[in-house]
């Protein structure tokens, strides 16, 4: 029959795993060790990866620091978690909500629904790059757990046409699935729990490597000091007040009244409550300080110490 689907079952990602065999006959106790014991494979893969995942997170620093964007797409669960990643950026590192999108097969609704064929479509991801204006300044990310999914394949053709660079995820070896991107990160989690269920090991996987590529950009481009999440909004609840308070505590060495006076001062600002109280100068005088420092506080603070996260060039 010339309409039978494109064979799928050689990929590791869709082959039944033997540990989980009995998985429908065993106790609650044994399945959970099972599954437990699969999982915690999952980090040694995403650890075999370091090298091409690290050439990715250099690149997206690169491309974000010259004014470039990170443009994730995927569908079904890489999708989600695609979206999930994008939609927190802002609110962890108060960066541009544009500089990190996700483009879902199925729009919108697959957020809360299964939209199942819309993976299937080749063009269509090409409608919302397009609206998006991607360029050459921008990184097209795609995601597919299997390497086979047609919407994530098109976008990166279209992405080349457009001269982005692009990224391809998959939990497949490139002989299973070759790809043309420029950069491709072969997570190898093998076959899942439940085979074919790449919400599991896999999903777990692509969560991992996406933490790392928005983190790891967004910690080299000013928005963290140290391990201190520096670029919070501290007006958005309560919670991020009380952290905010406590971060100027903490680089400041003062007590929690001077460091909410400090920080109301600065206009919510940690960045600028603590230039402003370790430099001895008024607001404008910190922000002007930041500003030349390019959002670095450890740059602001020692302008003559270099930072070794921001280089001369961006390129």
């Amino acid at each position: 029959m010339s309409d039978l689907p494109t064979p799928r079952g050689h990929l590791d990602t869709e082959r039944s795993h033997p540990a989980s065999a009995g998985l429908d006959r065993m106790s609650v106790a044994d399945a959970f060790d099972c599954m437990n014991g699969l999982d915690s494979e999952v980090a040694a893969a995403v650890a075999a990866a370091r090298e091409e995942i690290v050439e990715v997170i250099e690149l997206v620093r690169a491309r974000l620091r010259g004014g470039g964007r990170l443009i994730y797409v995927g569908a079904g669960t890489s999708g989600r978690l695609a979206v999930l990643d994008a939609v927190e950026c802002p609110p962890t590192f108060q960066s541009d909500p544009d500089s990190v999108r996700a483009v879902i097969a199925g729009g919108p609704s697959a957020l809360t629904g299964a939209v199942e064929g819309a993976e299937d479509d080749r063009d269509g991801a090409v409608g919302a790059l397009d609206e998006l204006e991607v360029g050459p300044r921008d990184v097209v990310f795609g995601i597919s757990a299997g390497g086979t999914t047609p919407f994530v394949a098109g976008a990166l053709d279209h992405a080349r046409s457009r001269e982005a660079a692009t990224v391809f995820f998959a939990c497949v070896p490139r002989t299973s699935v070759p790809d043309r991107a420029d950069l491709s990160i072969r997570v190898l989690t093998g076959p899942e729990l439940l085979a074919g269920s790449t919400r599991l090991k896999a999903g777990t996987a692509t969560k991992l490597v996406l933490n790392a590529v928005s983190t790891l950009a967004m910690a080299g481009l000013g928005k963290v000091h140290g391990n201190l999440m520096v670029d919070v909004n501290t007006r958005a609840n309560e919670k991020l007040t009380d952290r905010g308070i406590r971060l100027v505590r903490e680089l400041c060495a003062v007590d929690r009244e001077r460091a909410a006076r400090l920080l109301e001062r600065a206009g919510g600002s940690v960045k600028l409550a603590v230039v402003m109280e370790r430099g001895g100068v008024d607001p404008a005088t910190a922000r002007e300080r930041l500003e030349r420092a390019g959002g670095s506080l450890g740059l602001a603070l020692d302008p003559d110490a270099g930072d070794a996260r921001l280089p001369e060039s961006a390129n």
